[in-house]
């Protein structure tokens, strides 16, 4: 004889999501974030069923408990929403369980109505309920909701309907939402989610050039001044101003002169040009050196320390790869591909050739490099640095991120990793799986109304668990032709778009003052800062006009404002009859005393939107949700209508999915409509499922409209 352990349950659970590779990887989550879970949940024959989604934290704790609701009909599809409000490796369980009340309740009620069985029907309630108080667990008061109800149904002088009526007294009907009586409780495998910090997955990003900032050109000579961390740091109140998280840096280290590039990524430089940052290594130093015209070690903590106080945040650029004048190609030339003329190969990516920088080889001596590589992380680190944008990742094995990325979370679990990598899915899919908590996008070539609603469905419906883009509007290297030739409004277009749709989002200096000038044959910059100094006058730009700051700044203060702009999963795309015009919302609901809370005895678990959790969860909102809705305790929900043509205005009607938006019957009038304000402008309209826009890129390309709630 013989034993087989059984792979099923009970109550069949299975296709549960957010899962990764069936748990090999943690889903993703940031603290506070809605997390939707759902699962297919089933059983032999007609009797009810329900289900519960768990969280359990990092101790081993039961910290949320939520009943889940039926989705499509038919599929036998269940859904619900977690709100994970501490970091760390958390679990996830589905539990599926027969609901003896709601199979009872449903035969009792056909039956009776039918006139068949119907002191049996009456008394096996009567049992049911006396069962359910029969549990200790639950509260006094629940005991005598039930004694009564058991009364009721038991009372043989009134009306079988009339007992029946019993079982639908809302007193009770709130207990078994609460505490529903369940049989046969069948669980899912615990399924990894990794919580981690707000700024891993929202977040405002500003690029820039230290060394262009404060830079002074001497026409005498011809030669230049390079800015310094001293004058970077006087940029950053700007910056902070604007409503910026995280201030992002180019490589700060030393560069080679071997095959130096000059302007406009020239192949002979004159003696005079910086070089790109990105060939990094010279006799100075190499990853752990800092450039010597930037300043030193001393200023690079004053400069960080500045930024902190301003409230910002500093990501470091992690460019594995060096300059042929790297101290690592003649300390270590087994870390670099050897050709067989006994060259070293520099980097290609034909068409386009980087002679000034050798990629690192990854194969030779995997341990000896990805050692050196964790040193200069770990330096970095207690440098004050928390963030790494990390160029090409896509170029290295994936095993050394898995790796590296864990080695330094076990050590520094807030830290950050933003890929830049601009590659085919697999590989950019691969790499948010493996570790990296962001990952540039395909947003920047998305522009079209429905090519933007396509993506915005795939990143936020479809692959958020693993892959959270950040929506740069433009790079040193990637200026659209969308933006060379939409004009201003497609500056306040994509600004707008990438603010609104993603909690994620950033943009290179310059923007602002609607840079669009492209190298002829190039999608990039023409006089590109990556090979130059390129000073810029922001201050008279606003005080002329032609700065997008004070437009920037409001989308940012938007942003904070709103914590349903602060998620990612929580989209919904409307329809428009202009093929130019893209309408979605997004809603994020506040979670009323005791709905999500675990059973007595396993800790707390409710989370109020106004307390101190929620100004971590999300930095520069005061009491979260209660402020910006008007009214604490109700939803928030922002709509968002753009004209995606940057050239001509454009009409359409508007046809929104009113269940989307947490409307509340007090929140309508007597005409079913319901009044929104638009933040940009202030203005305020009445609107229903259907609303006339027109929006003229010249003068403002688009709604963006909070739902404001009614006592």
């Amino acid at each position: 004889m013989f034993r087989t352990e059984l792979k099923v349950g009970r109550i069949p659970v299975t296709g549960v999501q957010p899962v990764i590779d069936c748990g090999a990887h943690p889903a993703k989550a940031v603290i506070g974030e809605d997390i939707p879970v759902r699962a297919t949940v089933f059983r032999e024959g007609h009797d009810r069923l329900g289900a519960t989604a768990v969280l359990v934290d990092p101790s081993g704790a039961e910290v949320q408990r939520v009943r889940m609701t039926e989705g499509t009909p038919g599929l036998d599809e269940y859904l619900a929403t977690v709100r994970p409000t501490s970091v760390g490796h958390h679990r996830l369980v589905v539990e599926g369980w027969s609901d003896p009340f709601a199979t009872w309740h449903h035969a009792a009620t056909v039956k009776i109505a039918a006139g068949i069985d119907v002191e049996l029907m009456l008394a096996e309630g009567g049992a049911l309920f006396r069962r359910a108080a029969a549990d200790r667990e639950r509260s006094e008061a629940d005991r005598a909701t039930l004694a009564r109800a058991v009364r009721g149904l038991e009372d043989s002088t009134r009306d079988p309907h009339e007992r029946l009526a019993a079982a639908d007294d809302p007193e009770l009907t709130a207990l078994l939402e609460a505490r529903p009586i369940r049989e046969f409780v069948s669980a899912s495998p615990a399924y990894p989610l990794d919580v981690q910090r707000a700024l891993a997955g929202r977040g405002a990003w500003y690029e820039f050039f230290p060394r262009s900032e404060g830079a002074v050109y001497h026409p005498e000579t011809g030669e230049w001044t390079s800015g310094t961390f001293t004058t970077a740091a006087e940029r950053l109140p700007a910056v902070a101003d604007m409503g910026f998280d995280v201030v992002y840096l180019p490589p700060i280290h030393p560069i080679g002169r071997s095959h130096r590039k000059g302007p406009n990524n020239a192949l002979d430089a004159g003696p005079k040009d910086p070089g790109s940052p990105w060939a990094i290594g010279s006799p100075e130093g190499g990853h752990d050196a800092i450039h010597p015209d930037l300043g030193t070690e001393e200023d690079f903590a004053a400069f960080v320390q500045r930024a902190e106080d301003l409230g910002l945040a500093v990501a470091l650029d992690l460019a594995l790869q060096c300059s042929p004048d790297h101290p690592w190609v003649t300390e270590h030339p087994e870390w670099f591909t050897t050709r067989v003329d006994g060259s070293i190969a520099y980097a290609e990516n034909p068409p386009k050739k980087y002679q000034d920088i050798y990629p690192l080889n990854f194969d030779n001596d995997p341990r000896g490099l990805r050692r050196a590589v964790l040193k200069v992380v770990e330096l970095w680190i207690a440098r004050g640095v928390k963030i790494f944008r990390v160029d090409n990742p896509h170029t290295k094995p994936l095993w050394f991120w898995e790796w590296l990325i864990a080695k330094v979370h076990r050590r520094h679990p807030e830290v950050v990793f933003l890929a830049e990598a601009f590659t085919r899915p697999a590989m950019m899919h691969a790499l948010g799986r493996v570790g990296f908590q962001q990952s540039y996008s395909y947003f920047t070539w998305r522009n079209s109304r429905d090519e933007v609603a396509e993506y915005l469905h795939e990143v936020t419906a479809e692959t958020a668990a693993f892959y959270r883009p950040n929506f740069f509007v433009n790079t040193p290297d990637i200026l659209s032709e969308y933006l060379q030739f939409g004009g201003p409004g497609a500056f306040k277009i994509r600004a707008v778009l990438a603010a609104t749709s993603n909690p994620l989002w950033g943009m290179y200096a310059g923007f602002e003052l609607f840079e669009h000038v492209a190298r002829p044959g190039a999608e990039e910059y023409i006089d590109n800062e990556k090979y130059e100094f390129r000073p810029r006058d922001f201050a008279r730009a606003e005080a002329e006009g032609a700065s997008l700051a004070p437009y920037i700044t409001r989308l940012n203060q938007i942003r904070r404002a709103h914590p349903a702009l602060q998620d990612l999963q929580n989209l919904t795309l409307h329809s428009a009859d202009n093929g130019d015009i893209l309408a979605f919302s997004k809603s994020r609901r506040h979670w009323p005393d005791g709905q999500h809370r675990a059973p007595a005895g396993v800790g707390t678990t409710e989370h109020d939107d106004e307390g101190p959790l929620a100004r971590d969860m999300f930095p520069g909102v005061p009491d979260a949700l209660g402020v910006v809705a008007g009214l604490p305790g109700h939803a928030d929900t922002v709509i968002v209508v753009v004209n995606c043509d940057p050239h001509e205005v454009r009409e359409a009607t508007v046809s929104l999915n009113l269940e989307a938006l947490d409307l509340r019957p007090q929140d309508l009038d007597p005409e079913g409509r319901f009044e929104v304000e638009d933040l940009l402008t202030g203005r305020r309209w009445h609107w229903g499922e259907h609303n006339y826009v027109r929006l003229d890129p010249h003068v403002e390309p688009a709604h963006i409209l909070r739902v404001i709630r009614q006592e």
